[in-house]
């Protein structure tokens, strides 16, 4: 049986909440109701609709999105609003009917060549995954069906998954003309079939659920804290558009080193060095000014 967590998630606008679960729980599909009627497809917003309070109900992915009227302010309701949702879910509650659900979007995948050239990245058109994962081998893969299924083929060498795309490392046997058609077509098939690419349980027991990141970080000191944001905000984005990612392992005050992780493409990528030396470790230096003095990686 799937076991369900929702946690509360706040957004820019003050009248509206995220409930975050930690799973997926439509097929790729986003759902709108502005009333009770509107609903009659959608059990589960039917429900939060006899919720006076309630005003409009959005459902995608992997959370419901509430907006309220403005005779509640969220703090006094959030918890109890989660809590129903949650219990509803792992009650085996009904989200959408079947009837009801809309025609499939036709799942696109494409090829992109990446810095690193024993990687090749998988663009997907709809999200696959809430965090992302990084297998080095068959074994490590249990809690991924797609990995799993992936290292079947004896060019691949690892397999890092994000948000809409999957990144693959191969062996140097193969060639990517000969193998990319295959692999992207191998991809599309999967997720078209609505197989798990992760199981549900997956981000969870790899510490990667957002209750767990969240926990992990307040656990940190300030200038960790700094470091992550800054990585965040102007290494990920661009280091997720080449098919890798970095993460942040420890800060040493005494020493001022800072250890990063590197995922992905930018595991074992020739560029990836001379990125880390001459533009985050600079930015660091520069952003945190007598706090950081060196930057080291260790290839995921």
């Amino acid at each position: 049986m799937k076991s369900f967590k929702v946690s509360v998630r706040e957004t820019t606008n003050n009248s509206i909440v995220k409930f975050e679960i930690n799973q997926f729980i439509t097929k790729h599909e986003s759902y709108e109701f502005n009333n009770i009627d509107e609903a009659k497809s959608a059990p589960l917003a039917q429900q939060l609709f006899f919720l006076p309070f309630v005003k409009k109900v959005y459902i995608s992915g992997n959370f419901i999105a509430v907006e309220r009227y403005n005779i509640v302010e969220w703090p006094e309701v959030q918890d109890e609003v989660a809590e129903q949702i949650e219990a509803y879910l792992n009650d085996g509650g009904i989200i959408i009917e079947e009837a009801a659900q809309p025609k499939k979007v036709p799942v696109t995948v494409y090829a992109e060549s990446t810095p690193n050239p024993s990687v090749m990245k998988f663009v997907a058109n709809k999200k696959i995954v809430n965090t992302l994962f990084e297998f080095t081998s068959i074994d490590e893969a249990k809690l991924s069906p797609l990995a799993t299924e992936l290292f079947h083929f004896p060019f691949v060498k690892s397999v890092f998954i994000e948000e809409n795309y999957v990144s693959i490392t191969k062996y140097d046997i193969a060639e990517w003309q000969d193998i990319t058609i295959e692999l992207r077509e191998f991809i599309k098939v999967f997720i078209e079939q609505g197989k798990d690419i992760v199981l549900p349980e997956a981000a969870e027991t790899l510490k990667k659920s957002t209750e767990q990141i969240d926990s992990h970080f307040e656990s940190l000191d300030d200038t960790s804290k700094e470091i992550i944001n800054i990585l965040e905000e102007y290494v990920k984005p661009a280091v997720a558009s080449d098919g890798g990612n970095i993460q942040f392992i420890s800060y040493d005050a005494e020493s001022k080193n800072v250890s990063v992780m590197l995922q992905g493409a930018c595991s074992g990528c020739p560029s990836s060095t001379y990125t880390l030396k001459s533009g985050i470790e600079n930015m660091l230096k520069e952003m945190l000014h007598g706090k950081v003095e060196t930057v080291e990686a260790i290839n995921g």
